[in-house]
């Protein structure tokens, strides 16, 4: 993804959490093909999840376990905001401030 598509992305859906959530402290960070999901906490940043993009405006999702791997949420490659919905959903206390 060309950084300036990947900047555009991850603000895209740093405002689609913000909208889903009812708050403004998930971050989204792009890392290559990545966009990481971020809770800045006192005690530092906590990466929660990330959309993987498979295909042109195609993404899957997958959650950061206690371990520190990558563990797929269980949902088809969908849209960015299908996929922020999922998030949202499957790992709110997560994202909470």
């Amino acid at each position: 993804m060309p950084a300036r598509l990947a900047q555009s992305n991850a603000a895209e859906l740093q405002r689609q959490l913000a909208e889903l959530t009812g708050h403004t402290a998930a971050h989204v960070r792009p890392y290559g093909k990545h966009l990481l999901i971020q809770m800045h906490r006192d005690d530092g940043i906590d990466t929660v999840a990330r959309l993987t993009e498979v295909a042109r405006e195609k993404y899957t999702a997958a959650f950061r376990s206690h371990t520190g791997r990558w563990e797929p949420l269980p949902a088809p490659a969908a849209s960015m905001r299908e996929c922020a919905e999922l998030v949202t959903a499957l790992l709110a206390s997560y994202l909470e401030p």
